[in-house]
């Protein structure tokens, strides 16, 4: 890992974060407590978490030129998100990295920057 670069130029781009979401997603399906939150068509979310985290990490702008501000809390409001679902979530995410064959400390490091707004969008302790 390369301090003086983005976390986006880190894992590798563009293609990289595309294959990130394309690991993510299927482990989201399946997970018993996130899948049932998504949509059968799951593409569009997909596209949007693509953006999102290109941007997150410090790629493009994709979502904000698209969207506007991500605004992600409200966004994620009307859905039940739990503690528990937080958890489920890195751990897909974790799951997901392992699978692309990123690396540690890069690992580690994206998951604690996840970690904030994960835990950020939790709001009811009940599903």
């Amino acid at each position: 890992m390369n301090p003086s670069l983005s976390i986006y130029d880190n894992l590798g781009g563009a293609d990289t974060i595309r294959r990130l979401v394309e690991a993510f997603y299927p482990k989201v399906q399946e997970n018993p407590l996130l899948g049932p939150l998504f949509p059968d068509d799951i593409y569009p979310v997909m596209e949007k978490q693509y953006m999102f985290l290109s941007q997150f990490f410090g790629g493009p702008s994709l979502y904000s030129d698209a969207y506007g501000h991500p605004m992600m809390r409200a966004r994620h409001l009307p859905f039940p998100v739990t503690p528990e679902r937080a958890e489920a979530w890195l751990g897909c995410m974790r799951n997901a990295l392992e699978e692309i064959g990123v690396e540690e400390p890069l690992r580690e490091f994206v998951l604690k920057r996840l970690s904030g707004p994960a835990f950020h969008f939790v709001n009811t302790t009940e599903e």
